[in-house]
This record gives C-alpha cells, sequence and structure tokens, in this order.
C-alpha cells in the first residue's frame, strides 16, 4: 500500500471512530429500529469510504454522511410503507421491545415522531436531539436554511399538538434529551 492510500485509510478510519455511533443514532431517531439503524449507519459509512475523495472535498465531511443516511433512511422507509401495503397486516406494527428504563414520555414522543414526515423529523432531530445548528442541519439534508427553520417549526407544532406538551415541556426535552439511548 503506497502511503497517500494508507493516509486516506487512516482519515477515514479516525472519521468512522468519531461519527459511526452518532449516525447510528440519527439513522435510529428516524427510523425507530435500532438494528436497521446499525445497517444504515454502516451503510452510510461504506458510501462514505466509496466516495471518500468526495467527502473530503465536502465543506462538512459529517453533513455529508448525515444527509447520506437521511437518504438511506428514506429509502428504507419507503420500501417498508411499500411492503406494508401488500402486506394483509397493514395496520399492525410489532412493538420494539424496551431496552431499558424508557418512560412513557420517551415513548410518546417515539411515537409522535414516527407520525412526521421525514424531512420534519429529520429537522427536529438534527436541530434538538443532536443540537445542530440550522446551517449544519441543512447542510445535512441538502436543503436551504429557511426549509430547515419552516419543518423544525411545523414539526415542532405537531409534535405539540399530538402530545398537547407546551414548548418546552416533557416533549421538548425528551427530544433534546435523544429520545433514547
Amino acid at each position: 500500500m503506497d502511503v497517500p492510500a494508507k493516509l486516506e485509510e487512516d482519515a477515514f478510519r479516525a472519521f468512522f471512530e468519531r461519527h459511526h455511533a452518532e449516525l447510528a443514532r440519527f439513522a435510529w431517531m428516524l427510523i425507530g429500529d435500532r438494528a436497521a439503524a446499525e445497517d444504515i449507519a454502516s451503510d452510510a459509512m461504506l458510501a462514505v469510504w466509496r466516495q471518500w475523495d468526495q467527502a473530503r472535498r465536502a465543506r462538512s465531511q459529517i453533513a455529508y454522511a448525515r444527509g447520506i443516511v437521511a437518504n438511506l433512511a428514506k429509502a428504507r422507509i419507503r420500501a417498508a410503507v411499500r411492503e406494508r401495503r401488500r402486506n394483509t397486516l397493514f395496520w399492525q406494527r410489532p412493538t420494539d421491545a424496551a431496552d431499558g428504563p424508557d418512560t412513557a414520555a420517551v415513548l410518546d414522543v417515539r411515537a409522535a415522531l414516527d407520525r412526521l414526515p421525514l424531512r420534519r423529523r429529520a429537522c427536529v432531530v438534527l436541530r434538538h436531539s443532536l443540537e445542530l445548528s440550522e446551517r449544519e442541519t441543512a447542510e445535512a439534508l441538502g436543503v436551504s436554511v429557511g426549509t430547515v427553520k419552516s419543518q423544525t417549526s411545523k414539526g415542532l407544532a405537531e409534535l405539540r399538538r399530538l402530545l398537547g406538551a407546551p414548548g418546552d415541556g416533557p416533549a421538548r426535552t425528551a427530544i433534546r434529551n435523544g429520545v433514547g439511548p
């Protein structure tokens, strides 16, 4: 292996170690299935590695990777919807086993997040759980800052409506605290 290739491999390895867990958490918050979220995060990292030259030139490598995670999650959700339409048990959804001391508020927020359209859900999760700026969220999703502001505002309003929560009540606290591990 030549030196430049080794340096690139080391740079990617460091990127992977720094960000894989965050990308898996982001994917889980978008789709609500831990195993699928791990798969998505791994697939995203593989895509980043395959496009490492392009990712290195991006303004933000993590934003580049988050965009891939969002797109993979969207594709996974669309595939699941198509499968459910073919399935006679359309309205039955398997319940996820709780791995820890999940509170009722966290479960309610998870269910409410599931009801949001993907772009709104992604904006709310990135802004309030991962605490990204509007600009970082826009970069991750490949949209304008105005779209982030609008979708976040609409998403939070919908969560408040669904949860009956005041502006900074338990629902927003649960979102900010990661709605899970």
